[in-house]
């Protein structure tokens, strides 16, 4: 007996983790991702990861897909992209749209800092990170011609999108400008990685209005030059070759601008309509709510959940000691929005803030709050959004209310 509960402890600690496809498998073929356990081939590619609920997913698990913004309902975080075309597809399916919603932990950049999907123009290039739908989503598929369906369709949870802007600048990339023929509209560069070179010269389409962006103000087509190092954002990628630029920001000042305006603007957004996370752990009894908080909003908003320091020394003037810094949390949906924030949210004393492991999806940052008074809402998995007392709650527009469309 010793010796079996020996190994079968051994087997534990040397069994290999358990493993799901990724991209670098390379595309799935026909109905490989279908099969059971028990019907699959050891040729065959294991299956992509199924999200799993109240869990973040495990680094690497996302399937990248790239688009055009089609269509976007904002209030729902749910979109549409025109998928690219690439090799591994048949011409039949080309240029087919991808219906997808955002998790709820899903993270929107847009100019180098995060957003919200409304901040991102129709018609912008977009690199996405996606999960397979889940087994039980029932929602229709877009309605295309003879009913066809992209080849990505079944992927419509959606970890993260991102313009060409944020994608290169989050990976320290930089075009170089090769040459630039204002005659053709056209302008041919190298993608820099670090750098260095990466990749061959791509030709780019210019348009009469593609807008210039250097140092702190606009500039026309003629301030393109070859040497220039920039960043831009595309649209019409792979119809017509490598895309059209529609925005280019010729230097880092320029850059630099325009992602701290974007910037300014996810922070208003998110301290009108408080820092979204899910609950992990409750004890009725006491009335505690532990929050762990999404990756999706900017980190310095951390910041503004002040506690109290033990080890400040008490007033000697007689004053009352410091006291737990409050806040109010609010119930919300999957698609991040509430109900009636100003009316319905619970105040509370925030215990404790510290940080934990980063998970993919997780902001590394938990809260524990003592409430005045418990709601259905607070309990394990349940999405809700925290306001502290230093952020003013008030009223957002009515069509931003969740009461009633349950």
């Amino acid at each position: 007996m010793r010796l079996l509960v020996l190994f079968f402890t051994f087997s534990l600690l040397h069994a290999e983790p358990p493993k799901f496809r990724t991209d670098a498998d390379g595309p799935v073929k026909g109905n490989e991702k279908r099969k059971a356990p028990k019907d699959r081939k050891p040729e065959d590619a294991p299956d992509w990861f199924q999200l799993v609920e109240g869990q973040f997913p495990p680094e690497g698990s996302a399937h990248a897909v790239t688009g055009e913004l089609v269509k976007a309902e904002h209030l729902a975080r749910r979109f549409q992209i025109r998928v690219d075309r690439n090799d591994s597809q048949d011409r039949a399916v080309w240029d087919l749209p991808l219906d997808a919603s955002m998790l709820p932990y899903g993270s929107i950049w847009y100019q180098g800092a995060p957003a919200a999907l409304q901040d991102i123009p129709l018609g912008t290039h977009l690199h996405g990170l996606f999960y397979l739908m889940d087994p039980e989503d029932k929602t229709p598929l877009p309605d295309t011609w003879y009913k066809r369906k992209t080849p990505e369709w079944e992927f419509r949870r959606c970890f993260r999108i991102e313009d060409e802007f944020s994608f290169h600048a989050r990976q320290k990339q930089l075009w170089k400008i090769d040459s630039v023929d204002l005659t053709t509209k056209k302008l041919t560069a190298t993608l820099q990685d670090k750098g260095k070179p990466s990749g061959q010269p791509k030709i780019f389409d210019l348009l009469s209005s593609t807008r210039v962006f250097k140092g702190q103000g606009i500039a026309d087509l003629k301030a393109l030059q070859p040497g220039q190092s920039i960043l831009f954002n595309l649209t019409w990628v792979t119809l017509y070759g490598p895309g059209r630029i529609t925005d280019v920001w010729l230097d880092e000042p320029a850059r630099a601008l325009v992602t701290a305006n974007q910037l300014e603007r996810h922070c208003n957004h998110i301290r009108e309509r408080g820092l979204p996370g899910w609950v992990t752990e409750v004890d009725d009894g006491q009335q505690f709510v532990t929050v762990m908080f999404f990756g999706n909003v900017d980190a310095k908003l951390f910041d503004e959940l002040k506690i109290k320091d033990p080890n400040l020394p008490l007033p000697k003037d007689g004053s009352p000691p410091p006291v737990e810094p409050r806040g109010g949390l609010a119930v919300a949906c999957e698609t991040l929005m509430t109900y009636d924030p100003v009316n319905d949210r619970k105040t509370g004393s925030i215990l404790e803030v510290k940080k934990v492991p980063v998970e993919p999806g997780g902001s590394g940052v938990q809260m524990k709050i003592k409430m005045d008074m418990m709601l259905e809402g607070y309990r394990p998995k349940r999405i809700v959004r925290f306001y502290p007392e230093t952020w003013k709650v008030i009223a957002l527009p009515k069509e931003e209310e969740f009461f009633g469309k349950e």
